[in-house]
């Protein structure tokens, strides 16, 4: 049984993205929009050495932690739902729909932990509704990534699409960026260490809550793209799902070359902060100031590669990061555990970061040439979002528990694997830049 689109009316002068400027709004309400829901997203990361001990009380502070990391790795672990069922919504209904309907449910899950009363008032019930309000979120960003990217790309002109399209990354970057300067102004400004651990820990989320609001509607006002259009204007499609399957090399790609990337990302941006400070022997500020420096450069790298990658192609650009991870890993990690100085973890943190942006500034648009119009979303969000689960957002919970079990450095070794996996992929893979699946009409 078929599934039957919506079928948009034809594209009007005002609607149709086809301009320079209107090209820029939609790329900025695209990218706000995913701005605001990693943002939500983070703030949990980020806050969550305050609130651990109100949702799971102990007397030691890293099985705390080791808890709240596991409920951070279970909201990636829904992502491949949300990847799955926001994808379909995305290829049947259209873009826009898909990622209005994306930052709402991110909406609910950050109010909902903003609310949530604590252990020492509800018992057991605490823990489950943070986890409930995870999965909300997991959901929400399973959806947001494969949905953003194909419309940053679907938006983009062919020359320019590892340009357009890298701004996903600077917005998701800006979106940790921010939480990171949230924590760091309630710590120095406004509140005590004692105020955040008691109440102050609930105001990102309410802040959170208030900016999904804001960017649903942003979302609602974006146009439709003209190649979903065009899909749409064919009226029945089959099953997402079985013309999916019908790409199965390209599933595997995604997998393939997502692996060690997101590893890498996680572990140089999420799981860093508590690296600094419970093995390197920072304190939280200096963590914080770290993290919100380095991720600020690393902001800035994105469209400057994803440039790059339009003139010389998107496999250099993937290989330079698959060799460098797999060489350097190791030695920034080691040296990074066993530095005392602050400005030198930040300069370590920011190679590693350099290295890594190799594959952030361009991996949306990769995944998105390899699929046709009419399954792209569900594409590149189904798989990614599994590849995300399985390593991205456990790498925070593994580095912890290699550390409580006294093998920390067992962790740099994993990471650098991963990425060899990935650099693979990168070496025997076509450059999509110059054989994709865009029809000539997107040009």
């Amino acid at each position: 049984m078929g599934y039957k689109r919506r079928v948009p009316p034809p594209p009007s002068p005002s609607d149709a993205p086809t301009g320079v400027r209107q090209r820029l709004l939609s790329i900025f309400g695209g990218s706000v929009g995913n701005l605001i829901e990693w943002f939500d997203f983070y703030i949990y990361s980020a806050f969550s050495p305050y609130f651990a001990r109100s949702f799971f009380p102990n007397d030691n502070p890293l099985v705390e932690q080791l808890n709240t990391a596991g409920v951070f790795a279970l909201g990636f672990l829904i992502r491949p739902i949300g990847g799955w069922l926001m994808g379909m919504y995305a290829d049947v209904r259209g873009r826009r729909a898909a990622l209005t309907l994306s930052v709402s449910l991110m909406c609910l899950g950050s109010l909902v932990i903003a609310l949530c009363p604590t252990y020492a008032q509800v018992g057991l019930l605490a823990p489950a509704v943070l986890i409930l309000a995870r999965l909300l979120q997991g959901l929400s960003l399973g959806g947001e990534y494969g949905t953003s990217a194909t419309y940053l790309t679907e938006v983009a002109t062919s020359r320019h699409r590892g340009f357009y399209s890298s701004f996903q990354y600077v917005t998701l970057i800006m979106g940790q960026l921010l939480a990171t300067l949230t924590l760091l102004v309630l710590q120095r400004l406004v509140l005590t260490e004692a105020q955040l651990v008691a109440w102050g820990w609930r105001l990102p989320f309410l802040l959170g809550a208030g900016l999904a609001v804001f960017g649903f509607y942003m979302r609602r006002n974006m146009v439709e793209t003209e190649a979903f259009r065009r899909e749409a204007a064919r009226g029945p499609v089959p099953n997402p799902m079985r013309e999916l399957l019908r790409h199965p090399r390209e599933i595997a790609l995604v997998v393939g070359l997502t692996m060690g990337g997101t590893l890498a990302f996680y572990t140089y941006t999420v799981y860093m902060p508590k690296f600094l400070v419970g093995t390197v022997g920072l304190s939280r500020g200096e963590a914080t100031l770290i993290s919100a420096g380095s991720l600020f450069l690393y902001m800035l790298l994105q469209p400057v590669l994803g440039f790059v990658s339009d003139k010389v192609g998107r496999r250099p650009v993937l290989l330079g990061f698959g060799v460098l991870g797999t060489l350097f890993t190791v030695p920034l990690l080691t040296a990074l555990m066993h530095t005392r100085d602050a400005f030198t973890a930040f300069l370590l943190v920011m190679a590693a970061l350099v290295i890594v942006s190799g594959y952030t500034s361009i991996n949306a648009v990769v995944k998105a040439e390899l699929f046709p119009a009419n399954v792209r979303a569900l594409g590149v969000g189904l798989p990614y979002a599994l590849t995300v689960s399985v390593f991205g957002g456990t790498a925070e919970y593994v580095g912890t528990r290699l550390k409580v079990a006294g093998h920390e450095t067992w962790f740099f070794w994993y990471v650098t694997g991963c990425i060899f996996c990935s650099l693979l992929v990168y070496a025997f893979m076509r450059d999509t830049s110059r054989q994709h699946r865009f029809a000539p009409e997107d040009a």
